[in-house]
């Protein structure tokens, strides 16, 4: 167990989540790695990669040295050139290559955070997160790695994972984004409120306001006079809010009520979360 007491349930949703990656690729067959998965260009065999290349650089890893391909049209920013390479420089690795680095990663990582020894308030410096205190950063690779089994999952029709210590630590980072999406991205009025009710696995009904400088809060209070209401499961949420399908593909499961314009800029304004 940590040294830190308050960091153990971020840890124990880490350990969750990529134990059940590391069982779902460990029998998979050659093609079945080469499978897309919902997260834009990339593969079971891409995400994996790009789980493991994460927590190399958590563990303080030196980055790879490689030159990315001109022709991949999913690469389309700094962003998505820094974590490709992660992936590009594992694209051509075998199936047991993938599994037993993996598995290897894992120990080493489990190892590093049994032994951690920082405070949770202790800032963690990252090329794309800029500074976060260390608690931040756990619950953030821990979603993004939630992420990536829900992706994983879907490929390969195995539901399950909607509900894990993971599952609740994502929807708190995903609630977190919100009003930025709401009030900045998609440029809801002033004075305005969204809300999401959200049942499921997880279910939660949440307010974003928009207040009257134009900044965003979300809170647990409903919201008298909503300008667009949302109504949908935890699943589709997570999708959407993730960047990992657009709403013409699911929007049989989706109920929006009020004003459908801005409807439709908030939800075009969820971005794939790699």
């Amino acid at each position: 167990m940590t040294v830190h007491p308050s960091l153990q349930p971020s840890i124990d949703a880490w350990t969750h989540t990529i134990e059940a990656i590391s069982e779902l690729v460990s029998s998979l067959v050659d093609g079945e790695w080469n499978r897309p998965t919902e997260c834009p260009g990339w593969s079971i065999r891409d995400v994996v990669s790009h789980v493991i290349g994460g927590e190399c650089e958590a563990l303080g890893d030196p980055r790879p040295i490689h030159t990315l391909p001109r022709d991949l049209y999913h690469v389309i920013d700094e962003t998505t050139r820094y974590l490709e390479v992660q992936v590009d420089v594992r694209r051509h690795h075998t199936g047991p290559e993938m599994t037993s680095e993996l598995e290897y990663t894992i120990i080493r990582r489990a190892r590093q955070l049994r032994n951690e020894r920082r405070k949770p308030e202790d800032n963690v410096s990252h090329p794309l997160y800029g500074q976060l205190p260390l608690h931040a950063f756990l619950d953030t690779r821990v979603f993004d790695i939630w992420t990536h089994e829900q992706d994983i999952r879907r490929a390969l029709r195995k539901p399950g994972g909607l509900d894990s210590p993971a599952a609740h630590v994502a929807r708190d980072v995903l609630l977190k984004r919100l009003p930025k999406v709401i009030a900045e991205d998609a440029g809801a009025p002033k004075k305005s409120a969204v809300v999401f009710d959200v049942g499921g696995p997880i279910e939660f009904l949440r307010t974003v306001r928009v207040d009257e400088n134009g900044n965003g809060t979300v809170d647990s209070s409903p919201s008298l006079g909503p300008i667009v209401t949302f109504t949908m499961d935890w699943e589709t949420f997570t999708r959407l809010a993730a960047g990992r399908a657009k709403a013409r593909r699911i929007g049989d499961k989706v109920k929006i009520e009020g004003d459908a314009a801005l409807a439709e800029r908030i939800l075009a304004s969820f971005t794939p979360a790699h």
